[in-house]
């Protein structure tokens, strides 16, 4: 438009770095870390990510070049998201899960410089520095973080060729002049985060400054997180980076309490004690709160808002984390989308209906947050809507700013992943006369059993529901009449018992017959890091298992 004119006075690349700068200025003097008994101020922070970042820059990390983090939440945790994109660079959060072997392979693919590990965890970058070295690569040079009570000193690995950094020594090497390195362009990368997968052909997902300025302002925005929340770290900050809220509270100025472990004792000791406003959890967390024993709960001082992730949790879990204080806010997403991407928004007419049919409601996967375009259901052939009838499966699929650029490396895989206009998630879903998504199963995870399609989440959602079982996963078993049909994985809770055949007479009692399992495994769920049940692991187990006798599988 004539008279318009872009420059420095009304154009500045969005970056979530101003969120700390902005929150040093006005709360400087306000709690932004507690872990134990260290705390920081949000001066002392931006003081000591300054300094960290002057130190990367100090050994050579250039614009765009990879740090690598393997590290649980703590404060350090923390101060490398904000450290290292303001030293121009990208952080790459690692899996504190992940083994020696695939963390050499990630180490390789993101070409990182520096991995800096927490003292716990040497052992796994110990080996995955041995493999690489054996490939003849070169070596990532290794920064190790001791426990916060212990005074800095000397890392000396006698026989080593390579050169280990203490933390606190090479924080503190950096300078406080030192002139932050901003985006030169707000899709410039800021983070870099791999998927779950194997080693073979790790996928890591390419984050924008402009993406997680958004995200984390959208994440902020779906919680309610008013100014100045008390924000409870059980969410792993390397998983899409603490789903974008280790930049939103500084957003909004609040204070992290880090916990190296998560357990339900911790969870209520927390909140008792620093009056927690806000949280997250996947849904083992979730089942550690309701299932904790009674000498490990407190009153919560206040409501407490839980975002919900990962599997849709099941109405009497919900309803459970309801009556013990906490507001549970349902999203949905996944480290292509910066993590969460959509949200079941409550509805003020849904007060009024009984509390099984509010938590049915409630576990929804919504529809898209502020920040993102558009969210739908689509068939993937054709890339039409499915009709929002509430039954016909199509796929969920994704557009706008919090998408994420592409993978590393990947050219043909970003492009599969864009086909169509849209991000195509490969999860499998209905859309409701409201328009709000529901979530029916990743389509690997799908079982067709005689041309049926039976949704693995739905009947979850009624194992949950036995007063006995504590956790539950389905999965499709061979069967030589119907191809495939449900096979449970359950386990129950301390003290409660269950048999094969009561826990699937109570699954027909509440599904059709064709959806019951047809088999029940008692053992422990097999997790990922983030508190996702290992499907593949249980996939393998049940095609071990062999058809059912024939005389079972037609029940």
């Amino acid at each position: 438009m004539d008279g318009s004119h872009r420059c420095s006075a009304n154009y500045v690349p969005l970056t979530p770095i101003s969120f700390l700068e902005r929150s040093a200025a006005v709360y400087g003097d306000r709690i932004s870390l507690v872990y134990g008994r260290v705390q920081y101020t949000w001066r002392d922070t931006l003081q000591r990510c300054t300094r960290l970042a002057s130190a990367l820059v100090r050994t050579g990390i250039a614009r765009g070049d990879v740090v690598a983090a393997l590290v649980p939440n703590i404060p350090a945790m923390y101060e490398l998201h904000f450290a290292v994109p303001m030293a121009g660079a990208v952080l790459c959060s690692l899996n504190t899960r992940h083994d020696a072997a695939m963390v050499s392979t990630l180490l390789s693919h993101s070409e990182a410089k520096i991995i800096v590990v927490d003292y716990q965890l040497e052992h796994i970058v110990t080996g995955a520095i041995k493999a690489m070295s054996e490939r003849k690569e070169k070596l990532p040079r290794v920064v190790i973080i001791q426990e916060y009570d212990q005074p800095p000193s000397r890392i000396d690995r006698p026989g080593s060729a390579l050169e280990y950094l203490e933390f606190e020594s090479f924080l503190a090497s950096g300078k406080l002049n030192f002139e932050i390195r901003r985006p030169r362009d707000e899709l410039d990368p800021i983070a870099l985060n791999y998927t779950s997968g194997t080693t073979s052909r790790p996928k890591g997902v390419i984050f924008s400054h402009r993406g997680a300025y958004l995200n984390s302002l959208s994440a902020v925005l779906l919680n309610d997180m008013c100014s100045l929340p008390v924000y409870l770290w059980t969410v792993p900050m390397f998983h899409c980076n603490g789903w974008c809220l280790t930049w939103g509270v500084a957003a909004q100025s609040g204070t992290n309490i880090c916990q190296r472990n998560v357990t339900a004792k911790e969870i209520f000791d927390n909140i008792s004690l620093h009056k927690v406003t806000h949280m997250g959890g996947a849904p083992t967390v979730s089942n550690m709160i309701i299932n904790a024993p009674i000498s490990e709960q407190k009153p919560l001082p206040r409501e407490v808002t839980m975002m919900s992730g990962g599997a849709p949790p099941p109405s009497h879990v919900l309803y459970k984390l309801k009556a013990l204080g906490f507001r549970i806010v349902h999203s949905y997403g996944l480290t292509e989308t910066y993590g969460p991407a959509t949200v079941c928004s409550w509805k003020p007419e849904w007060d009024s209906l009984p509390q099984d049919k509010q938590a049915k409601l409630n576990s929804r996967q919504g529809l898209q947050h502020i920040g993102l375009e558009a969210a739908d259901v689509k068939d993937p052939v054709t890339m039409e809507s499915v009709p929002a009838d509430g039954k016909t499966m199509g796929e969920v699929m994704l557009r706008g700013n919090t998408v994420m650029s592409g993978y590393l490396k990947d050219l043909k895989a970003t492009r599969e992943a864009f086909n169509g206009g849209w991000f195509r998630s490969g999860d499998l879903g209905v859309k409701h006369p409201d328009g709000y998504i529901e979530l029916k199963d990743r389509s690997k995870d799908i079982i067709i059993s005689g041309g049926e399609n039976i949704s693995t989440i739905e009947v979850e959602s009624v194992l949950f529901s036995h007063p006995s079982v504590l956790d539950a996963a389905v999965v499709g078993r061979p069967d030589d009449h119907w191809g495939e049909t449900p096979c449970a994985f359950v386990k129950l809770k301390d003290g409660c018992s269950a048999t094969e055949g009561e826990i699937i007479k109570f699954c027909r009692e509440h599904l059709p017959h064709y959806m019951a399992p047809r088999s029940v495994v008692f053992r422990d769920l097999p997790k990922t890091s983030t508190g996702k049940t290992q499907k593949f692991i249980l996939k393998k187990e049940a095609k071990a298992m062999g058809s059912l006798p024939k005389r079972v599988s037609k029940l």
